[in-house]
């Protein structure tokens, strides 16, 4: 839709969430399609064995990073981009948006390499069919070096970010607010042809809105997974046991996580009205989209988008002459 359909967004936005889309995308295979599906089809899924176990971490880990910091440096850009010209003309090419990231996924999984080394595969007994079997499990490592990797994988990973988007989402809305009183009610009315008020207000929501789904969606799992590789991790602490709070605090956590992998590249494609008319055009099959006047109308994509619109040149060029000129002293 983006990359193909005119979406009403800058080519800078394109390449920014196409890359949140893929590594979001990435994140859900490791953690749901191989992690969390295989784990209830198989009794002895593949990643509980070396150097799987080791791999699957580093993976989830690396598109977890990534997720995060293309967030982060995408609202930082636009905010760059709103205070000054020539962070726009330097941020606005493709180019330098394309190798930032590269740079980002790259980066990040690199720092997520330590991570391959906080589990280790060790012996555990089941019972299968009343016959006691022992199978090798992929588990963490209780260890001082867990600890420390797991709080500083959650700082880079979910702290850090989501403190940073506040910030600058908050920033935004405080140079959009600031901009908006350098002119007269009535001078923003020639200037847009409509009141601002109501834009200004709606585009504000919406930046408080996609800061406080980012922190609700993610700060749960920051929390609960610091606590459960502190406090609990130990090897007579069954993970599974859903009698204790933090086992299900913990699964609604790792669950509120993957519902913002996946709504991650759609909230911010939601929030632009030309995307929806176009979404709306694709499932309807109609040549024209219908205009969607709602309290998204002008959204945040306006600052998350920001484009240079040139004038296009009319089709019949009018001509103006003047005559009769007379002087008056």
């Amino acid at each position: 839709m983006i990359c193909f359909r005119n979406c009403g967004m800058s080519s800078t936005a394109i390449i920014y969430l196409s890359c949140l889309a893929i590594v979001d995308t990435c994140y859900l295979v490791w953690v749901i399609l191989l992690d969390l599906t295989l784990t209830f089809w198989v009794l002895q899924p593949f990643w509980h064995s070396y150097p799987w176990c080791a791999i699957l971490g580093f993976l989830q880990y690396g598109s977890l990073y990534s997720s995060s910091w293309i967030v982060v440096v995408f609202t930082i850009e636009r905010f760059l981009v709103l205070r000054s010209t020539a962070a726009k003309q330097h941020f606005s090419q493709a180019r330098v948006t394309k190798l930032t990231c590269i740079a980002i996924v790259m980066v990040s999984h690199l720092v997520s390499v330590p991570l391959a080394w906080i589990n280790i595969v060790t012996p555990v007994n089941f019972t299968v069919d009343g016959e006691n079997v022992t199978l090798p499990r992929c588990r963490y490592r209780n260890a001082t070096y867990t600890t420390v990797i797991v709080w500083i994988t959650s700082f880079l990973s979910g702290g850090i970010p989501i403190v940073l988007v506040i910030i600058f989402n908050y920033l935004i809305g405080y140079h959009l607010c600031r901009a908006s009183k350098l002119f007269t009610k009535e001078e923003c009315r020639v200037i847009h042809g409509k009141s601002t008020r109501g834009m200004l207000r709606r585009t504000i929501l919406l930046l408080g809105t996609v800061s406080v789904v980012f922190v609700v969606l993610s700060l749960p799992r920051f929390v609960t997974y610091c606590i459960l590789r502190t406090k609990y991790n130990n090897e007579n602490f069954n993970r599974n046991d859903y009698s204790i709070p933090i086992n299900v605090a913990g699964d609604i956590a790792n669950m509120l996580q993957n519902l913002n992998s996946t709504t991650n590249f759609l909230l911010y494609c939601m929030v632009s009205r030309r995307f929806r008319q176009e979404l709306v055009r694709v499932l309807t099959c109609h040549e024209k989209a219908f205009d969607l006047g709602s309290i998204l109308t002008h959204t945040t994509m306006k600052v998350f988008s920001v484009v240079d619109h040139k004038a296009s040149p009319t089709v019949n060029p009018v001509s103006v002459v003047l005559t009769s000129l007379k002087q008056i002293e």
